[in-house]
């Protein structure tokens, strides 16, 4: 008797589950969309928090005294200064990045952050302020001049980076020639460039804007070479929550008003001297 009372309770249960597991997402859902716009909170407050990757330079990284600074920092800085609020960076795991951002951890992520359809699916983004393109990047002796040059060699690319993403969606361009068919993940370019340097990996997939800065500081960058991507360029932009419409609307204008009064263009030459230049500044000419 007890057995099947048990029985029975367990298929009420198992019943029953579908609908209570809907009506939590329902009310999650409800929540998110009911939040208030972030800028109000912002512009009372007088503060703002941005998530980012502390090791991407000349994005946004950390020096050795424990100082935040960046091409992001700087523009970021800029913006809100417009406003009179202050930016707390707080660095963050980058593989929870979107995770942080729902949560209200932080309340944007500006970090060097590629527009993709997957991302656009959870979060909203600012005006494109830069472009980037994924590059492979290689050792001279290892004789990888193009992606093909990879077959049966190990590849590795950060998890969670637009990077990633490219390898899995397009797979015939990467993918399927590197060892396993699988790349190796790291927590930071940092990591991976170490293993590239010992070859441990022989290629490593990354955003130009990031190699290109990295390898020219480095005493051994003449040992390095550049493989051009197969994979499309890509929009930095600023990530945001759904639903932030008015915060949104104040970081658009803010990254015009630099653009058009000449801070943006210092900012690109500090960082990048006359090899990159936001997309902003062209369009405001």
């Amino acid at each position: 008797m007890k057995r099947k009372f048990v029985k029975s309770m367990l298929a009420i249960v198992l019943l029953l589950m579908p609908m209570f597991l809907s009506g939590c997402r329902i009310e999650s859902r409800q929540k998110l969309e009911t939040r208030p716009d972030t800028w109000a909170t912002v512009k009372k407050s007088k503060r703002i928090v941005i998530g980012l990757d502390d090791s991407f330079v000349p994005m946004g990284y950390q020096t050795k005294s424990g100082k935040i600074v960046g091409y992001d920092v700087d523009l970021a800085k800029a913006v809100f200064k417009q406003y009179g609020i202050k930016v707390d960076f707080q660095p963050i795991d980058w593989s929870m990045n979107i995770t942080e951002l729902r949560n209200g951890t932080i309340d944007l992520i500006w970090n060097g952050l590629s527009i993709t359809p997957e991302r656009s699916k959870q979060i909203d983004f600012s005006t494109p302020y830069l472009i980037n393109d994924q590059i492979l990047v290689t050792k001279k002796r290892n004789n990888i001049n193009s992606f093909a040059d990879m077959k049966g060699k190990v590849a590795g690319v950060q998890t969670g980076s637009a990077g990633a993403m490219d390898i899995d969606n397009q797979p015939k361009l990467l993918k399927d020639r590197i060892k396993g068919n699988s790349p190796v993940l790291y927590d930071s370019f940092t990591d991976a460039f170490i293993d590239l340097n010992s070859n441990r990996i022989q290629g490593l997939l990354i955003d130009s804007i990031y190699a290109d800065y990295y390898i020219a500081h480095q005493s051994n960058r003449l040992s390095y070479k550049i493989v051009k991507s197969e994979f499309p360029k890509e929009s930095y932009a600023v990530g945001i929550r759904k639903g932030d419409t008015k915060l949104r609307l104040k970081i658009n204008e803010g990254l015009k008003r630099l653009a058009k009064d000449g801070k943006l263009k210092r900012i690109d030459q500090k960082w990048f001297g006359q090899k990159v230049s936001s997309p902003l500044v062209k369009e405001d000419k």
